[in-house]
């Protein structure tokens, strides 16, 4: 499995940086891999290295360039104040346009075999939604989207399979919201809604509180099934 640093060209002739992992037998479906507020820090590209050795071309880009190039956050309190800064003056509908260029060019990729699916975390997990229903791609898994129920009027955009992960206790993403996605998204064929028990925002990180090894294994199963479906 090889790991390198890319750059990637956006129309106006700008350029950022993107970390790109390979899976072991060199190619394989593209995967997008977006990241929390804190940005493609260790922790992010540790998940590109992960569904890396699952198989996928993945690439976790810097969603914070515009702002302030490399802002590769910690799980401090220093980390977090920063990163909500940052956050707080993002420009997502630029950030998303952006996003497309990164599926472009994982698309183009010789290592890639043609399908791209995306993937994402709390603020990723938002940008995940805008991707399915802005971009063309191939798959989609949102892991506790935030402000999602901010962009139902996009619903019907959504032109892949998509899975959505929620946590029960999620002051990020409470409940009236996951329940307002549910109403407007949880009927159509190409939607798939889970909420998991006990679990809180941020179940998915390993190694940091407030992982919950139960929802985040059971997640990442139906991830992996969901890919592997769509995009092979």
């Amino acid at each position: 499995m090889a790991d390198e640093r890319i750059s990637i060209t956006v129309p106006d002739g700008q350029s950022f940086e993107a970390f790109l992992s390979l899976p072991p037998g060199g190619e394989g479906p593209g995967l997008l891999v977006l990241p929390e507020i804190y940005n493609s820090n260790d922790h992010i590209r540790g998940v590109a290295q992960g569904f890396a050795a699952e198989g996928f071309v993945t690439l976790a880009p810097d969603v914070f360039w515009r702002l302030e190039p490399e802002a590769y956050l910690p799980y401090t309190e220093e980390g977090q104040a920063k990163a909500r800064a940052l956050n707080q003056r993002l420009d997502v509908d630029a950030l998303v346009r952006d996003l497309g260029d990164c599926i472009a060019a994982l698309r183009a990729r010789a290592e890639c075999t043609g399908k791209v699916g995306v993937t994402g975390f709390c603020l990723g997990g938002k940008l995940t939604y805008l991707c399915a229903t802005r971009h063309s791609i191939e798959a989609a898994v949102s892991y506790y989207g935030v402000k999602i129920d901010h962009y139902l009027d996009e619903a019907d955009a959504v032109s892949c399979p998509i899975l959505m992960h929620f946590a029960e206790h999620d002051s990020h993403v409470p409940p009236d919201a996951v329940a307002a996605i549910q109403a407007r998204l949880g009927d159509q064929s190409n939607v798939d809604i889970h909420v998991y028990e006990g679990a809180e925002h941020g179940f998915n990180r390993a190694g940091y509180p407030p992982f919950h090894e139960a929802s985040a294994k059971s997640a990442m199963s139906r991830t992996l099934d969901h890919f592997r479906t769509h995009l092979k």
